[in-house]
């Protein structure tokens, strides 16, 4: 039994359709304001256009099952997807500083703010919600790409709610430096969200072992085995977008069937995958009693 690969592809078009829907109100929002602030952050929704087609991409090839030429299937594109989003994120926080650091040396006033902030207030709920929902269905299915997304938009709806804030600090008390420092702050709270996202998906892509959670369900699994004389070395795991793998040495007597230590490992592989959802097994049965069986590559 092995996990199946799942077309998240619709989600990803209504992350584009809402993407493409925001930065048109934040194009005009800024437009009709002249803000930086305002500019900043429909810069930033520039890049959700662009890595809410990427995720579609990625999402496309992950759906693909396994082939000739890739084994254990596509799901590792996903994180290519959340690294190509992380670099984004990065280039666009330094859009926004360039922009905001040539604004706080030409000040400028702001214009028709009231008509901009109830744009942008309209783009953030329309952000926030499509977000929440984006993150909910990536949790639930384990895409790393989807999941990325939707935070994404969270990070976006917190700088929209800044610059808003910032704007109406900046009619209302007259200090034009306020809006590029504001700007500023947006675009490093970005770039951290950036890095984040290419680091994780840096693990994923160097086959990091499953998180403790899963790894204590794995090895609650075996220790009620291991109860009856059964011995289990060598065990490894690694994650790839939503599947999980494990491989692992089951030592059973010498004297034991072929036949008996396949019940067996049957019996034990149930319980791992009622124990871990979306999980791959592969078990190696190998004699309790011969020296051979407990040579292991070593893990440091």
């Amino acid at each position: 039994m092995k996990a199946e690969p799942r077309d998240l592809t619709r989600f990803a078009l209504l992350s584009i359709v809402t993407a493409v829907a925001v930065f048109a109100l934040k194009v005009v929002a800024w437009w009709v304001t002249g803000s930086v602030g305002l500019l900043s952050d429909a810069l930033e929704s520039i890049v959700n256009v662009v890595a809410a087609v990427a995720a579609f991409a990625a999402l496309r090839v992950a759906a693909k099952p396994p082939d000739s030429g890739h084994n254990f299937g596509h799901t590792k594109a996903e994180y290519f997807s959340a690294v190509f989003e992380g670099v984004l994120i990065v280039v666009a926080a330094v859009i926004i500083v360039v922009s905001a650091v040539d604004r706080l040396l030409h000040p400028r006033e702001l214009e028709s703010v009231g008509l901009g902030l109830e744009i942008s207030i309209a783009a953030t709920v329309l952000n926030g919600a499509v977000g929440l929902f984006l993150i909910a269905v990536g949790r639930r299915h384990r895409s790393l790409t989807l999941e990325a997304d939707g935070k994404h938009l969270m990070t976006d709806v917190a700088t929209t709610i800044g610059v808003v804030i910032a704007v109406f600090l900046v009619a209302w008390t007259g200090w034009l430096p306020l809006d590029p420092i504001i700007a500023i702050a947006v675009a490093v709270n970005i770039m951290v969200v950036g890095f984040g996202l290419v680091k994780r998906s840096g693990a994923g892509l160097m086959d990091s072992a499953l998180p403790d959670e899963q790894l204590e369900a794995i090895e609650a699994v075996l220790d009620r085995h291991r109860a009856d004389g059964i011995v289990f070395h060598d065990i490894r795991t690694r994650e790839a977008g939503h599947q999980r793998f494990v491989q692992l040495h089951m030592l059973v007597p010498g004297d034991w069937s072929v036949q008996r230590a396949h019940d067996l490992a049957e019996e034990v592989e149930g319980e791992l995958h009622d124990a871990v959802a979306d999980l791959s097994i592969t078990t190696h049965i190998e004699p309790v009693g011969d020296p051979r069986a407990y040579e292991e590559w070593r893990l440091d």
